[in-house]
């Protein structure tokens, strides 16, 4: 079951604060892995901790919007993004990042290895997270819809190139 509904999910007017997620965008689903949704948005698992939850719906906000190169790194809002800089808009509206980051910044952040809940996947020329079991990424890679710009993605099959790291405690 979804909360609120998924037909309130597909209406992502809002006009909140950044950090303060539209209700409209904050569906859930039972269990501990996120669930991506017909609209393209994702669901977080109930299970989650509030962060993760949080980032799922932080990204959500922008789900959809062009790609930039550039965009989304000198503020969390901005009307594009790039690879970073979605990465950057998920982990700040939970509260786990206190300014944009690029690829190679990502390379030392947090902790390294997997995370629990959410790992960035990073190198200098690219980075793209996977939270709650769901890819956040603007490169259309391993995606067989090819549509470009930050979405909810498949995994990939290889991870080969880059460095994982992750939240502390996540």
């Amino acid at each position: 079951m979804l909360v609120p509904s998924v037909a309130a999910a597909q209406d992502p007017g809002g006009g909140q604060a950044f950090g303060e997620p539209n209700p409209a965008l904050v569906p859930l689903v039972a269990g501990a892995k996120a669930k991506m949704l017909p609209n393209g948005l994702a669901a977080a698992p109930q299970d989650a901790p509030p962060a993760v939850q949080q980032a799922i719906w932080s990204a959500n906000e922008i789900i959809g919007l062009p790609y930039r190169y550039g965009g989304g790194h000198r503020s969390f809002e901005d009307t594009a993004f790039d690879c970073s800089g979605t990465v950057s808009h998920a982990l700040g509206g939970a509260a786990l990042l206190k300014s944009p980051l690029d690829s190679s910044s990502f390379m030392s952040w947090g902790a390294a290895g997997r995370g629990a809940w959410i790992t960035i996947f990073t190198n200098p020329g690219h980075a793209y997270t996977v939270i709650a079991g769901l890819r956040l990424d603007t490169s259309a890679a391993d995606d067989p819809r090819g549509l470009a710009g930050p979405r909810w993605r498949p995994l990939r099959r290889s991870n080969a190139g880059y460095r994982q790291r992750h939240p502390v405690g996540l």
